[in-house]
């Protein structure tokens, strides 16, 4: 019977021990989920901020190209060379075209810019919503092990219902992100897809929407015409005006020319906007303003030339200017070809895929793991909490019980010894 007894009470220690430090472990595991979750969600969001300014900055981008090459378009409506302008269907084109390029551009940027900034809230909301848990789990865990071993009953009570219903929100939560993580998985995988096959419209446009087809062809096709009509213009002078030597009779087109001929501008497209290229004695877009530079001579007051040359500082800044802009439409026509074929989003959702997406999926994946250990482990907490308070509840109840039965064998004992006293006297 001795040997029963030590070994029950030896049990009755063993067991709350054990338990005092599986609350510990619990406890520390909890820790660990909320550093590995707060770790996690910092770099989720430092990942996804980075792509969404990526995308941003595409759009961006090609909204400032497609206002840049309008704003060409329009100057080149308004160029003149000696009185010598653009003709006037063409100058009726560029209007129904900048109208156009002005309208998709602000298409994108709307949507670029809503798109974005819903995007970022979402992103705030959830970095903010993740933070909160990981605070909360560690405070729960804090007062849970403190009330656990203070045996505060009232607030015991409350804090495990409290704790169920955070574990329960916290494993909802484990679910959305694991979503959350299949949805990014799915969205590379699609990114990669399109950029392999692009299709006519599809939800990726509502990421970075591509230019009007159309709109892009016509643009292309206007800034080449534009493009050779102002070489034309530009020709027609130096061919009709600074290469002939007028007499004084003819004052309009008289300045006193004189000098070595004007090489006229390399026209760089066919009458059927084909590329073309330049003949012997032609100047191009890169060198021309250089090369006429030297045939520029002084004028009078009356605008005649008094020393050689053949071209005026006004018809020489015209010219420029001319250049100027045909330089600046070809520049852009790399960037029109890819409005057409719609590459530029090929090219930004390519480069999501290769350098974006292995983070995204790395980090909502860290942050499941984050959020499933510190769901589990309050979890197991909550449980040994319960146990733990009933046993240490049972170990108090068994030695009141036990100090009781002492008391009263000892008021027996004093009952028998006094009875004994009495028989004698």
């Amino acid at each position: 019977m001795l040997y029963i007894s030590s070994a029950n009470r030896f049990v009755t220690l063993l067991v709350p021990q054990k338990l005092f430090l599986s609350l510990i472990k619990f406890g520390c595991l909890v820790r660990i989920g909320c550093v590995v979750l707060y770790n996690a969600q910092g770099k989720f969001h430092k990942s996804t901020t980075k792509t969404l300014d990526y995308v941003v900055s595409q759009a961006d981008s090609t909204i400032e190209n497609l206002r840049n090459v309008s704003d060409y378009l329009a100057s080149a409506k308004l160029l003149g060379v000696d009185q010598v302008f653009l003709p006037s269907d063409v100058q009726t084109d560029i209007d129904q075209i900048g109208g156009r390029i002005n309208s998709s551009a602000s298409l994108l940027d709307e949507k670029s810019s809503e798109n974005s900034s819903d995007i970022q809230d979402l992103l705030d909301s959830v970095r903010l919503a993740l933070i909160v848990v990981a605070a909360i789990m560690l405070v729960l865990t804090f007062l849970g092990f403190k009330v656990s071993i203070f045996r505060i009953k009232m607030s015991f009570c409350s804090l495990v219902v409290l704790g169920w219903i955070l574990v329960a929100g916290t494993f909802i939560l484990c679910g959305i992100f694991l979503l959350l993580h299949n949805v990014a998985g799915d969205a590379c995988v699609a990114m990669d897809q399109w950029v392999q096959n692009p299709a006519a419209h599809t939800a990726l446009d509502e990421i970075l929407p591509c230019v009007d087809t159309t709109t892009a062809l016509e643009t292309l096709a206007k800034s080449k015409e534009v493009t050779s009509q102002l070489a034309e213009v530009v020709n027609q002078v130096i061919t009709n005006m600074s290469n002939i030597n007028f007499s004084p009779n003819f004052k309009p087109l008289y300045i006193n020319q004189s000098g070595p001929l004007v090489p006229i501008l390399c026209n760089p497209f066919h009458a059927d906007l084909t590329d073309r290229a330049c003949s012997p004695g032609e100047v191009d877009l890169n060198n021309a303003t250089q090369v006429w530079s030297g045939y520029v001579c002084q004028v009078s007051a009356a605008g005649i030339c008094e020393t050689t040359g053949r071209l005026t500082p006004t018809i020489y800044s015209q010219m420029e200017a001319a250049v100027n802009v045909s330089y600046g439409l070809i520049n852009y026509a790399p960037f029109l070809v890819q409005l057409e074929d719609c590459s530029f989003a090929r090219q930004t959702f390519s480069e999501i895929h290769r350098e974006h997406c292995p983070g995204l999926r790395k980090y909502s994946r860290e942050i499941y793991v984050g959020l499933v250990i510190v769901s589990t482990a309050v979890m197991l907490s909550l449980i040994f909490w319960v146990i733990y308070g009933r046993e240490r509840r049972h170990r108090t109840g068994g030695k009141q019980e036990h100090e009781h039965q002492a008391e009263d064998r000892a008021a027996h004992q004093e009952v028998v010894e006094e009875g004994g006293e009495i028989k004698e006297h």
